[in-house]
């Protein structure tokens, strides 16, 4: 069992490598303008939990999903190559909605009317008498 920290640093690395492989070492084109947007790694480093997005939205989830799926034996196998561990652990992946609820989140805020501006702290406020 590795500490906590480690598991973090695994991961962002292993997020660096992926990134760096899904722009240029994969031709699928099911991979493309995709990006990895967070890997978690078990304590026991034996699952990096791989979230995915891509710019299209959730359209194309089930599709990158199945394609990242397939070319899952290369993507683990480059990688075991280029970050160096005892074991390399496998790779499940998953769908990120957190940009799609951050752009839904966005256009939610940016439709809120306008609030009054505070008044500034040495201005006396107004009596309502």
């Amino acid at each position: 069992m590795v500490s906590q920290s480690r598991a973090l640093r695994v991961g962002q690395r292993i997020q660096q490598e992926l990134s760096e492989l899904l722009l240029f070492g994969v031709t699928d084109p099911r991979l493309q303008q995709v990006f990895i947007t967070q890997v978690r790694v078990d304590r026991e480093l034996e699952y990096a939990n791989v979230f995915v997005s891509a710019l299209e939205g959730p359209d194309r989830a089930d599709e990158i999903l199945a394609g990242l799926s397939h070319a899952s034996g290369y993507l683990r196998r480059e990688l075991a190559r280029r970050v160096e561990l005892r074991s390399f652990p496998k790779l499940r992946f998953h769908w990120d909605p957190t940009p799609e609820q951050a752009a839904h989140i966005d256009s939610l805020l940016s439709n809120l009317p306008k609030a009054a501006p505070a008044p500034a702290p040495d201005e006396p406020e107004p009596d309502d008498d």
